[in-house]
């Protein structure tokens, strides 16, 4: 008896499903709690900029003092191949922003964060570290997707406002599993 062809290790290494990646959401206490821990205020801001604004840590590291405009961030060259993006950011966060700059007298093509991508990662980490958590830069914004979905805001708005997203079922990746309490909680709120 013969073998079925298609069945040969080879392609079936070659043509099997990829693995679902399930990411830790890490709920908004914790996110909060490791902010207010980091004392240094640009790393402060730039775990702010990822948690609050969606912003992934290369259009951070990547902002000059001219793309701040009060509540919005112009994102250069962005991942989507656009010419610029939009980040709308919190109103207490853009008045951070711009005292930083002051402070440091930033020139308006000046980097506003200029550390090296490694050395981000690194900083991320160690925030983490301070709570016990396993931190990582796109933690942060993928945070930034959950709890704006947990707490009401359309998915739609999520996609193309906070995560910037082309396709929305890119942004569903992003977006957590439900626990069982936070169903009941949802369906008590709803109609309870």
């Amino acid at each position: 008896m013969q073998q079925n062809p298609c069945k040969a290790p080879m392609l079936r290494k070659i043509f099997q499903q990829g693995k679902i990646v399930r990411w830790q959401i890490i709920d908004k206490e914790t996110i909060d709690e490791i902010i207010f821990r980091t004392i240094n205020p640009r790393h402060r801001l730039i775990l702010e900029l990822m948690a609050r604004g969606g912003m992934r840590i290369g259009e951070v590291l990547g902002l000059i003092a001219m793309d701040i405009d009060d509540q919005k961030l112009i994102v250069r060259n962005p991942k989507s191949g656009k010419e610029f993006e939009i980040v709308f950011i919190p109103k207490r966060l853009a008045a951070r922003l711009k005292d930083y700059i002051k402070e440091r007298t930033l020139k308006s093509n000046q980097r506003i964060f200029p550390i090296t991508y490694s050395a981000a990662r690194v900083m991320v980490r160690k925030a983490g570290a301070l709570v016990g958590v396993h931190l990582r830069p796109h933690d942060l914004r993928r945070h930034a997707a959950t709890y704006a979905s947990r707490s009401g805001v359309p998915v739609e708005i999520v996609s193309k406002i906070i995560l910037r997203h082309s396709n929305l079922s890119t942004t569903q990746r992003y977006l957590g599993k439900v626990s069982d309490n936070e169903a009941i909680r949802w369906i008590e709120n709803l109609y309870g």
